[in-house]
């Protein structure tokens, strides 16, 4: 096991997994730095959390903020997790716009963040954890570009790797592919839309997905891997716990 982690950056860190995430790591001894657009969402989370929680409001896709907060906290994790909910409609129902909406979200943030890592550069021994989605395995037809994008968030990872790796940084990069839940905003929309595209109620759409994701199990298992120096480069998430892929 790696030292403990006196800093970590949570983006998205207002809600959902986010959220889950930045109290698992304040617990574990953590000083978190959360960035979210919603001043008020992360304000509550401070409230929460205490002192040991630095509310950030500010766009994660930011190029600036992202070298900014790297140079002025030092954090040894970088959690990746702030994204867009998707337009929940067919293909053809559509515009462009709203097919893009989580490349210009999820992966640039992704881009930005784990670009500032690799220039800084974050301490050997740090870790960058980005979240894509198990929609990359499976396709998400009702949500434009959404498993596209997240799928470009797994070759993000691969390269940044690659690039520590040649210029002897000893920074790691694990990308975390969680199952469609309820249990968050934009997955609830998600069980939602293709319950209804299904033809059945949730209740029914959420009983043959068990067991259910939580994103307290998501944060355990963050917490966990940025401590594991020997962790998987890759894992699918689901309610029966994380499984390396490849």
């Amino acid at each position: 096991m790696s030292a403990p982690i006196q800093t970590a950056v949570v983006t998205g860190a207002s809600r959902g997994f986010g959220r889950a995430l930045a109290a698992a790591l304040v617990a574990a001894g953590t000083h978190v730095v959360g960035i979210a657009r919603g001043e008020q969402g992360l304000l509550a989370v401070r409230d929460e959390l205490g002192e040991n929680f630095t509310p950030v409001a500010a766009d994660a896709t930011d190029e600036t903020l992202a070298q900014t907060v790297i140079r002025e906290h030092r954090p040894g994790l970088l959690v990746l997790n702030a994204g867009a909910t998707p337009l929940l409609a067919p293909v053809h129902e559509q515009t462009w716009d709203t097919f893009s909406r989580n490349w210009h979200a999820d992966t640039r943030h992704v881009f930005a963040w784990t670009k500032a890592a690799l220039l800084e550069p974050l301490a050997p021994g740090s870790a960058v954890v980005s979240m894509s989605s198990g929609a990359v395995l499976g396709g998400s037809p009702l949500s434009g570009g959404y498993a596209s994008a997240k799928a470009a968030i797994r070759y993000l990872r691969g390269y940044a790797a690659d690039e520590s790796e040649r210029a002897g940084l000893g920074i790691r990069f694990v990308t975390l592919l969680p199952q469609m839940t309820p249990n968050t905003g934009i997955g609830s929309a998600a069980v939602a839309g293709y319950a209804a595209r299904q033809g059945v109620d949730e209740a029914t759409f959420v009983e043959g997905r068990q067991p259910i994701l939580t994103p307290d199990q998501v944060a355990k298992a963050v917490v966990e891997l940025a401590s594991d120096p020997d962790s998987a480069a890759e894992y699918q998430g689901s309610g029966a716990g994380l499984r390396p892929i490849g």
